[in-house]
């Protein structure tokens, strides 16, 4: 119920906003789409890091997966006459990004199986190695579509734009919904239990491998999506749009909003999105700002601004609000 008022209101938001899309100055409406890719971001990262309690540093290698699969499958297609306006644009946009999902889902399962049995700094030492290892293929990789060189490595790939507002938050509103809907579901309690204690998960018959590994492919999907989405707004794709800090800045995003509380982690990707370029003067501090907003977290309130128990209380008082007094 709480998951579709969610939905609901998120719905609302994005409707209201998209009639203001063209009013807006192109600076603020370009923060406003990266607010809606951070926040499918952080919220798969939040299925994997918050509600499955792993902890994992390679999500911006799913997401370049994604963003380079997506790029070369458009590019083809409208290569070979499919139409960049229109039903056509929105097709194509929609094959590349169910291209890119599932391939970096596959390099979700394939990261997955073999390293998960890992934990602790360990699972992120690996993951973090998968996020260099993708960057370093994609840098040295020359990929060619009937001959032409589109992806030269550190040359970039230039990207026809086909994403916009609505595309980028309906994806978002999905991944919100799917996400919170299957870790309120009796299924998704398998979740919880590896993170809550995963030795007692185990003594119980849960199968916390299999958990682990459908949190990442999920995770890894979403990731995907969201690197297609950027690819197809940016317009144009970098190695070094996809470095371990862009790991980082989700990462943060997730343990700045609380870990295992996705409206907490949407405020999060939001505020995160529009600080550095409130801050835009001071960039070379970013990662100074954020490594101090990090240590002060952990010291004042390590469960995040916005932990789970923040919002259940919220919603407590609320619904047991106190009738007022009869005069």
């Amino acid at each position: 119920m709480k998951s579709n008022l969610l939905l609901l209101v998120a719905a609302v938001v994005v409707v209201a906003l998209s009639f203001l899309m063209d009013s807006l100055d192109p600076y603020f409406a370009r923060m406003i789409i990266m607010a809606g890719v951070n926040i499918t971001l952080a919220v798969s990262l939040n299925l994997i890091n918050g509600f499955t309690g792993q902890f994992s540093l390679g999500h911006a290698g799913f997401m370049a997966i994604g963003a380079y699969l997506s790029a070369i499958v458009s590019t083809y297609m409208l290569s070979h006459g499919w139409d960049a306006t229109g039903l056509g644009a929105t097709l194509v946009l929609i094959l590349g990004l169910l291209v890119g999902g599932s391939f970096a889902a596959l390099g979700g399962l394939a990261v997955g199986i073999p390293t998960l049995r890992l934990r602790g700094d360990y699972l992120a030492i690996a993951t973090l190695g998968f996020n260099e290892i993708i960057r370093v293929v994609i840098q040295n990789v020359d990929f060619r579509i009937d001959g032409v060189s589109y992806v030269g490595g550190a040359r970039g790939f230039s990207v026809t734009q086909l994403s916009d507002f609505i595309s980028v938050f309906l994806v978002a509103a999905i991944a919100v919904w799917l996400v919170e809907n299957l870790v309120n579901s009796t299924y998704g309690r398998g979740f919880l239990a590896v993170r809550d204690d995963e030795v007692a998960a185990e003594a119980m018959g849960v199968n916390t491998t299999k958990f682990k590994v459908q949190a990442f492919v999920i995770g890894a999907f979403f990731a995907g999506v969201a690197g297609g989405l950027y690819s197809h707004f940016n317009n144009y794709l970098s190695p070094n749009d996809f470095t371990f800090l862009k790991s980082i800045d989700i990462v943060v995003m997730v343990i700045l909003g609380g870990m295992g509380s996705t409206i907490g982690v949407i405020i999060a990707a939001i505020v995160l999105t529009a600080l550095p370029e409130f801050l835009r003067e001071f960039a070379s501090y970013r990662m100074i700002i954020y490594s101090l907003l990090l240590i002060i977290l952990m010291i004042a309130r390590p469960q995040g601004l916005l932990g789970p128990e923040v919002v259940r209380t919220l919603l407590k008082r609320k619904k047991h609000k106190p009738a007022a007094p009869i005069t």
